[in-house]
């Protein structure tokens, strides 16, 4: 094979190159084009594109009358962009218009061309000097900038409310905002729009104008050159005095413009329909809120009723079913005694008791018996045996009555002896401890000064007790005696008024005994009655006598023991406590709330004066 054969067949391999993420900017005119319709619309690049065709198609005019008027001295007076004839173009003139249109100028006016056309041409104050001024400034970028800040022809005025109302928003705002976009620094100025401008359009174009940021200057319009200074010092007075009076006129301008969106923002419908709508909008959400506080308002009130339904409904329903009940039992008591009397009738009718008195005396009782022994059915049922089998049926009733009579004594008999010897075995260990009211006093107060959560409770109580009652070592307090006792008033509503039911039936008890032994002395002495009745009011003047010593009783000092029980029960017992005085009274034996009352006015007294005292000796 020869060389130009194996080259022929050589292949070329591509070894992979491992790819690789990079960032890429966006540039270039179809980026810039896309971003400007896509933030400003379709007329944000109108204006450039404008000026590009007008660049081709530019006519420069040559006014030789006016150029003839100028005064070279007044050069800052004169209209440079009609001195370059580029007057129509103005601001929107490229460098390369000035640049054509200046070596136009030269051409056709300058001095040599004139002389040699045959012109008679004064060196001194020619107009061609304008034309070099002219080109001089408006060649420059910062004098062109300067001059353009403060051009004759610009519109700085603000439209008034009959042009707004002649023209129309858009229309009349559209131009102004046109006129001043020049100014900005910032390229990709955003368009004022039409009434169908999306919010987020309408916003950022205000954000934008008020903020807007001017390069618009005035140092044009200096009333003296810095370069005139005979010395450093004058020029820069010259300098202090222009950049003031460019401050005062740059401040006037930012406030002209921002008098200008003012005017806009203040009379723009668009504006007016978003803030109409985002008040629509709160009253909305504030509506739903009120409706849905309605709503659960309502909903709480229609639970109350249902719940109050409800109550209302089972109340009726229970008062309905005790209703019953009673009516019931009134039934039953009614029909009890009927049958009652129905049995009484029909053994006094039928004659069931017999002829001695003995024996009537006992029928009779019997039959009492047997109406309080048997229930209505037991006697419907005895009335129709004494109606079939008379007297005879009468007879063994009133036997099985009185046999079951004494089967339930005999079995009370015997249960009441086992009691007994229990007892009686129980007392052989510890006899009981009978509690009187002082007692019961005594323990309530003991429960309040050691509440739950004491260590060992019972115990403590219990030693209380035994250090400020007055029994010997052989009767003394155990835990589970006050336990016990303690449990039994907790069982049979633990307060002030039941102790004193307590203590007033333990008196009553104690009267009844006393009457009794009375009674059974002046039986056994066949005593009369005129004279069971004199020791009645002996025994009731007794008793007259023994409250008013207790009344005296009231009245006697305090001891100590008492007087430490009161500091206790007013530490244990704050000024905040409800019934504070009744709680504290329930703390001191035989004390009532009046005396601890009295006895804390005392001691409050007795402390004052020791303080006068005191304060006296100083």
């Amino acid at each position: 094979m020869s060389s130009g054969d194996s080259s022929n067949n050589c292949r070329v391999v591509a070894i992979p190159w491992p790819c690789v993420k990079r960032k890429v900017e966006c540039a270039g005119a179809a980026f810039l084009r896309y971003y400007s319709i896509k933030c400003h619309g379709e007329d944000a690049l109108l204006s450039t594109t404008n000026s590009k065709e007008k660049a081709e198609e530019v006519i420069f005019e040559d006014d030789v009358e006016y150029l003839r008027s100028l005064d070279p001295k007044d050069w800052k007076n004169q209209d440079h962009y009609a001195v370059l004839g580029v007057k129509n173009l103005r601001y929107k003139a490229s460098d390369d218009d000035i640049k054509r249109a200046y070596r136009q100028k030269v051409l056709k006016h300058h001095p040599d061309k004139r002389k040699a056309q045959g012109e008679d041409v004064r060196s001194d104050d020619d107009y061609f000097t304008c034309i070099t001024k002219a080109y001089e400034i408006l060649g420059t970028p910062i004098k062109r900038r300067s001059y353009d800040s403060v051009d004759p022809l610009v519109d700085d005025a603000i439209p008034s409310n009959s042009d707004i109302k002649k023209e129309g928003f858009y229309k009349a705002f559209s131009k102004y905002f046109e006129i001043n976009a020049r100014w900005s620094e910032k390229r990709n100025v955003p368009l004022l729009g039409d009434e169908n401008s999306p919010r987020d359009q309408v916003e950022r174009f205000y954000a934008f104008w008020y903020e807007f940021d001017s390069w618009r200057e005035f140092s044009y319009m200096d009333e003296e050159e810095k370069e005139r200074g005979a010395d450093r010092e004058e020029r820069r007075w010259i300098e202090k005095q222009n950049k003031a009076a460019r401050a005062k006129l740059k401040k006037e301008e930012m406030s002209r413009i921002r008098s200008l969106v003012d005017l806009a923002y203040a009379n723009d419908p668009r504006i007016q329909r978003f803030k109409q709508e985002d008040k629509d909008k709160k009253l909305a959400a504030k509506r739903a809120r009120q409706d849905a506080v309605q709503a659960k308002k309502a909903e709480e009130e229609r639970l109350i009723r249902e719940a109050q339904a409800a109550k209302q409904k089972a109340e009726e329903a229970e008062r309905a079913k005790l209703e019953a009940a009673r009516a019931e039992r009134e039934q039953m008591k009614k029909n009890l005694r009927k049958e009652r009397k129905a049995l009484r009738d029909l053994c006094k009718t039928n004659n069931y008791y017999s002829q001695t008195d003995d024996e009537m005396v006992s029928h009779m009782a019997a039959v009492e018996k047997i109406c309080e022994v048997m229930k209505v059915l037991e006697l419907q049922d005895l009335m129709k045996d004494l109606e079939s089998n008379g007297r005879e049926a009468f007879v063994r009733t009133v036997q099985n009555t009185e046999d079951k009579l004494e089967a339930e004594r005999r079995a009370l008999f015997e249960t009441k002896k086992v009691e007994e010897q229990k007892t009686k075995k129980d007392s052989v260990i510890r006899a009981p401890i009978e509690w009187t009211a002082e007692m019961m006093q005594l323990l309530i107060k003991a429960v309040n000064l050691f509440p739950a959560g004491t260590n060992q409770r019972w115990e403590v109580v219990a030693n209380f007790l035994n250090q400020h009652s007055t029994f010997t070592d052989d009767k003394r307090f155990t835990a589970k005696d006050v336990l016990n006792k303690a449990k039994d008033l907790q069982s049979s509503d633990f307060s002030k008024s039941s102790l004193k039911k307590a203590a007033n039936e333990e008196a009553f008890d104690q009267f009844e005994k006393e009457k009794k032994k009375v009674a059974n002395h002046m039986d056994e002495n066949s005593i009369s009655k005129s004279d069971s009745s004199a020791k009645l009011v002996n025994g009731t003047g007794k008793a007259k006598e023994e409250v008013k010593l207790e009344a005296v009783k009231e009245e006697r000092a305090w001891t100590k023991t008492e007087q430490e029980l009161l500091e206790q029960a007013m530490k244990t017992f704050p000024a905040s406590t409800s019934e504070r005085w009744d709680k504290i009274a329930e703390c001191i034996p035989n004390r009532s709330k009046k005396d601890c009352m009295k006895r804390y006015k005392e001691l409050v007294e007795l402390v004052k004066a020791k303080k006068q005292a005191a304060n006296l000796a100083k």
